[in-house]
């Protein structure tokens, strides 16, 4: 270990951006995101800016083949810079450097003051942000200048670095740094270095082709005749028997013989084509002139069913090795060699050809020519492997991921898609703001997540947290890390993660005792906010994570991470949009007696709608029923729906017939359609697609139910002996539409008798039609008595489905009578006289009822509406006294005027009667009847008699 501490000069405002991201305080609007980002890696290490203990390796060295591949470039690159005062590093793929090159005198002294020479380790975990550690770490090129090197020692020098990948893995071979003094810096030479690493990359491809027609030319030699043999045909040889082999059948072939190349111990493999052939594939090691070693896959298919003419089964102590094509270009037949016996694969021996082929059962003969199908090497056939099974991982997770708008099954999914063919063990971490749909704050080291989602090959690995569990990351480990920086964590060997380990390390180090020996974390972002973290573990699969694995682990969970934020908005939305519905619907019972209710509100699983029910308080202790449904779902259906059931209790209010009442709700819903006098703009929320009412009045006194309906399914009573039916209501057109009356009908309902009103969505689906879902109702609801509540429970076990496609209100009214005891009516001719003999009447009456501290402002009131309606109505007059939960007194007459409060002046002699009256009662109104108007008042009854 080297200590370096040096001094560096104040160069603006980056050292105190610098000073103030060491404080603890943001710096995101001063700072680039990828230095930033480089910044809170190298914090979360613990490493400190004025003093690194850098380690120095020696001997640091790259294979001969990657050496005869950078030489050249390095060699012209060094010579374009002769007059520049810059230097050349390659550092190897741990961020070691290897060899130092150019660079004036000056710049060389600046550069061994901070032993920057071969064999300094620059990887970024121990000397922070600069050129080569954070190219590695990034995956790409960088450009680091001054004070955004997170160490002091390396302010003075601006660097670039690129990562010189293996063209065929993929793999980071190397670290190309062009470095020079901050002054002289430019951002260009990240073109520069970036360019340089392509040539390399570019002549190592070259190398891999070289060795593919090396091994290619072999095997033609080997065989001695190459004219007969093509290196790629699409298709097979006209002069073959069954015609050329169409795309999808030399795909298949290709894929397999791919795989063949990437297994060392398999020489032989039958594959049954889409076409319905059969192939067989023989793997055959060939050796170039230079010592190259590779393999040949040769096919040969045919048209009949499986060979029986080749034994795929080695027997004990023996290994089958297929023969070598035969002179005129066939197979010959499987020999024997005992197990370890050596082989030449380079120019083996011809066998004698099989002397009767094999005839399949259909009498078509079992031979084919042999020809070649792929030349190459058993890594380059493994990566080609490996890459069409992350293709097909893909393709699987763009179909399996996503199928719901859950957040919590969203996660599940990723999860099991990737196991095990990706990984042994996958955990999904979330923020409970997340599942909640809400956005997520900033995440970071000690932000508590949730963990939604865990897969194991195997029973879950032992100490690691559960569904539910709540987690913290400590900020050194890979989790924290991704979530601070935004970017993956990939630790191939896991037992040499020190900051994963100290997470918990007595709950850890078991896990590591269980296999688990490699993870990649990825952090899960969409549009821009980081939503939580996802975690890849391998344990049984003895392969560590690679560049390409960590590739596929983003692009997963990047696919992952946009069907969870779509998820948690839907989420965001459902629960906005239930929240305004349920604050739009009743709460608690209504304050009245004349039925007993319960009721039931269930939002479709594909979001809220705008179904509403309604009791509504009526005077006289009359009760209004309503239910009605807004076609649609979300916020814009759950806002009409609350203005529709707003207008309907104002309508009530007037005390308005049934029918007038819909009348009026039409004309609304026609005026909400066209915006009401604005010019409505063209949206898919604008206008409201239909909606449908039914609406019912229910008075104690006579057991009468008014009913009408705008396009509502048919409510149901059932009778207190059990018997349903349906009541045949007019069929009149949903509202909104105009132009058409609604008729009421006039039930008279025996007592106990329930009344049941739902929406569509529990009768019809699009599995059931609606005269199938009213049966299903009809059988629900006969039989024994039951309570409203028992009811309710009852219709929807039977009716509802899993799954609900629509919104569902259900509201069911057990009638009740207010008996002859507690109702008084009297007859009054129109002669002044009588108003004494009314008074009389009601304090008797008041006196029969125990209400005696009611008795001088009632008989006040009856005093002042008879005589309004003797001196100002005409036809018969009627008082009557109701006892319900208050004292109602209703004066009727034969005139539909309604009178008016008004305030007396000082000067009047009149005026001033019904002004009392609202002074001493509770509320007060006028509804219209078929013969005249009602004059109703409300009071409290006192508190012993309620």
């Amino acid at each position: 270990m080297v200590p370096l501490s040096v001094a560096w000069d104040d160069i603006g405002g980056l050292v105190d951006a610098h000073e103030r991201f060491l404080a603890g305080s943001m710096v995101e609007s001063d700072v680039r995101d990828s230095v930033l980002d480089s910044w809170k890696r190298c914090r979360s290490v613990g490493l400190e800016p004025h003093r690194l203990l850098v380690r120095y390796t020696g001997d640091v060295a790259l294979d001969e083949r990657f050496r005869h591949a950078a030489d050249p470039v390095l060699a012209d690159l060094t010579s374009s810079f002769a007059d520049a005062s810059m230097t050349i590093a390659l550092c190897d793929g741990q961020g070691r450097m290897v060899e130092r090159l150019g660079g004036d005198r000056q710049l060389r002294d600046r550069l061994d003051a901070v032993r920057f020479a071969p064999g300094f380790d620059a990887s970024e975990s121990v000397v922070g942000t600069n050129g080569v550690g954070t190219a590695l770490a990034e995956r790409g090129p960088v450009y680091i200048a001054g004070r955004e090197h997170f160490a002091d020692c390396l302010q003075p020098f601006a660097c670039a670095g690129a990562p010189v990948r293996d063209p065929l893995s993929g793999r980071i071979q190397a670290v190309l740094d062009i470095t020079c003094l901050r002054d002289q810096g430019d951002p260009a030479m990240v073109r520069m270095v970036r360019e340089a690493a392509r040539s390399i990359e570019a002549r190592l491809l070259e190398q891999a082709d070289l060795r593919e027609r090396a091994l290619l030319a072999a095997y033609r030699r080997a065989d001695g005749h190459a004219r007969d043999w093509p290196g790629q045909p699409d298709g097979l040889r006209p002069d073959l028997d069954g015609g050329a082999l169409g795309r999808i059948d030399m795909a298949v072939l290709r894929a397999k013989a791919e795989e063949l190349i990437a297994s060392p111990h398999r020489t032989l493999d039958e594959v049954t084509l889409p076409s319905g052939r059969t192939a067989t594939l023989l793997r055959r090691q060939v050796t170039g002139a230079a010592g190259e070693t590779g393999v040949a896959v040769e096919a040969r298919v045919l048209g009949g069913p499986r060979l029986r003419h080749l034994d795929m089964a080695p027997a004990p102590g023996e290994t089958g090795i297929p023969a070598a094509p035969t002179g005129d270009g066939r197979l010959g037949s499987a020999v024997r060699r005992p197990a370890g016996s050596p082989v030449t694969h380079s120019t083996p021996a011809p066998q004698a050809p099989a002397t009767t082929p094999v005839t399949a059962p259909d009498g078509e003969a079992a031979g084919a020519e042999g020809w070649l199908l792929l030349v190459g090497e058993p890594g380059v056939g493994r990566l080609a492997m490996l890459a069409r099974r992350r293709l097909e991982l893909l393709h699987d997770a763009s179909v399996r991921i996503g199928t719901t708008l859950d957040v919590t099954r969203t996660a599940e999914e990723l999860a099991e898609v990737t196991v095990p063919r990706f990984a042994d063990f996958v955990a999904v971490d979330l923020p409970d703001s997340v599942l909640r749909g809400e956005e997520p704050e900033a995440l970071g080291g000690r932000t508590a997540l949730r963990r939604v989602a865990i897969r194991a090959v195997r029973r879950q690995p032992h100490n690691l947290y559960d569904v539910g569990d709540t987690v913290e990351y400590v900020p050194s480990t890979p989790q924290a890390r991704s979530l601070e920086t935004r970017q993956s964590v990939m630790e191939p060997v896991l037992t040499e993660a020190d900051g994963w380990i100290a997470q918990d390390p007595e709950r850890l180090t078991p896990v590591l005792e269980a296999g688990i020996h490699s993870l990649i974390t990825v952090p899960l972002r969409a549009r821009g906010t980081t939503l939580g973290v996802v975690s890849f573990y391998r344990s049984l699969q003895p392969d560590s994570y690679e560049d390409d694995d960590l590739s596929l682990a983003q692009e997963l969970v990047g696919r992952a991470a946009i069907c969870i934020d779509n998820a948690r908005r839907y989420t965001r939305e459902h629960n906005t949009a239930l929240a305004l519905q349920r604050s739009l619907l009743p709460r608690g019972r209504s304050e009245q007696s004349a039925v007993e209710v319960a009721y039931r509100y269930l939002p479709a699983q594909a979001g809220v709608g705008g179904d509403w029910f309604d009791v509504i308080p009526l005077s006289g202790a009359r009760v209004a029923l309503v239910v009605g449904d807004v076609v649609g779902h979300g916020l814009h259906a759950a806002a009409t729906m609350g203005r529709l059931r707003t207008a309907v209790h104002n309508f009530c209010s007037l005390d308005l017939s049934p029918d007038d009442l819909l009348t009026h709700l039409d004309d609304l819903v026609g005026r909400l359609d066209r915006g009401e006098g604005w010019a409505a703009e063209n949206s898919p929320d604008s206008g409201i697609v239909g909606a449908t009412c039914l609406y019912a009045v229910y008075d104690p006194v006579s057991r009468r139910c008014t009913l009408t309906r705008a396009g509502h399914p048919l409510p149901a009573v059932v009778a207190p002996d059990g018997s349903v039916e349906f009541v045949d209501l007019p069929a009149c057109p949903p509202l909104g539409l105009g132009g058409m009356p609604f008729e009421t009908v006039e039930l008279e309902l025996a007592e106990g008798s329930r009344l049941v009103l739902y929406t569509d969505g529990l009768v019809e689906d699009r599995h059931r039609d609606i005269d199938a879902g009213l049966d299903d109702l009809r059988a629900v609801l006969a039989g024994a008595d039951r309570s409203p509540e028992d009811t309710c429970e009852a219709v929807l076990d039977a009716l509802l489905p899993a799954r609900p496609g629509d919104d569902v209100a259900l509201l069911v009214a057990r009638t009740h009578s207010l008996g002859a005891d507690r109702v008084a009516q009297w007859d009054l001719p129109s002669d002044p006289a009588v108003v004494s003999r009314s008074r009389a009447a009601v304090t008797a009456q008041l006196a029969e009822w125990g209400l005696e501290e009611l008795t001088f402002t009632t008989e006040l009131i009856a005093s002042e509406l008879v005589t309004n309606a003797i001196r100002h109505a005409t036809g018969p007059v009627q008082l009557r006294l109701l006892r319900d939960r208050a004292l109602i007194c209703e004066v009727s007459d034969g005139s539909g005027t309604s009178p008016r409060l008004r305030r007396a002046q000082s000067t009047d002699e009149g005026g001033r009667g019904l002004f009392l009256v609202a002074q001493l009662t509770e509320r007060w109104g006028t509804r219209y009847t078929p013969d005249g108007k009602v004059i109703w008042t409300e009071q409290p009854l006192p508190g012993r008699c309620r």
